[in-house]
């Protein structure tokens, strides 16, 4: 058997600092996003997604590839957000096993409403603490890992 290649301390800095980060940066955002516009990190995710769509509309199994959800988690999800009217599902005109689903105006609103506060957290919690460059480095050290991962855009 191989021996493992382990960490050195600075490796392990970066990544048990890396791990903080992430896990102390997205509940600081989600905070404020629930606090300032009573959504989840999650319907915030579906409102947006589904904004960037020209028409505001998407199938079920596009908008799940789109997020990297399940259908089941995706559809779980849709239910709830349908309950507070911010989507609505259709059936898929060519497919009948699918579902369309279409962002409301209250939908639409609150994306709308969200997107100052949420890009306001964002910077205070993550973009205004870096340097230009640092802020560079991150975006080329997210690609370069997206990439090996295969999820690069």
């Amino acid at each position: 058997m191989t021996e493992p290649r382990w960490l050195s301390p600075e490796e392990m800095r970066a990544w048990l600092g890396y791990r903080r980060l992430r896990n102390l940066l997205d509940a600081r955002i989600a905070r404020d996003l629930a606090d300032q516009a009573g959504l989840s990190d999650q319907d915030y995710d579906v409102l947006s997604n589904l904004s960037a769509h020209e028409d505001h509309r998407a199938g079920i199994g596009e908008l799940a590839k789109e997020l990297r959800w399940s259908h089941s988690r995706l559809s779980h999800h849709l239910t709830r957000m349908e309950k507070r009217g911010l989507v609505a599902r259709e059936s898929h005109p060519a497919d009948a096993r699918g579902a369309i689903v279409t962002l409301t105006s209250e939908g639409r609103s609150a994306i709308v409403e969200a997107a100052p506060g949420h890009v306001a957290s964002v910077r205070e919690h993550l973009i205004d603490v870096m340097t230009p460059e640092q802020v560079r480095s991150l975006g080329d050290i997210a690609e370069a890992v997206l990439g090996r991962l295969g999820e690069a855009r």
